[in-house]
């Protein structure tokens, strides 16, 4: 009977443990969904060798970009106006671009060589 008791609380304890990370996981699936991605986003060359990437889209307007690398950790922030970055000082890697133009907002990956 002690044993059915244990095993009860421990899946009482689990659930109420797992529920916050699912509901905070669905609110950011919700947030990701009502977004607005960058419409005719282009984001060339990729693979970067030269130092420079050109960032494009449909509307042209001022770009906030937030540069990540595969950890998370930002590692780069700017704000362009027209169509090119600098991204000379990242070393080789691979890397998350946040791009924010107006509301819209997009993800991409870049890779520097």
């Amino acid at each position: 009977m002690k044993h059915k008791y244990l095993l009860f609380f421990l899946l009482i304890g689990f659930l109420m443990i797992a529920s916050p990370a699912t509901a905070q996981e669905s609110a950011r699936a919700q947030q990701q969904r009502t977004e607005t991605p960058i419409e005719g986003l282009s984001i060339y060359p990729n693979p970067v060798t030269g130092g420079k990437v050109y960032i494009s889209s449909t509307k042209n307007q001022d770009k906030i970009i937030e540069v990540y690398n595969v950890l998370g950790k930002a590692v780069h922030k700017t704000r362009i106006r027209g169509k090119e970055m600098d991204v000379s000082n990242l070393t080789p890697g691979i890397y998350i671009l946040k791009i924010q133009e107006g509301t819209a907002k997009s993800t991409r990956k870049l890779v520097v060589k």
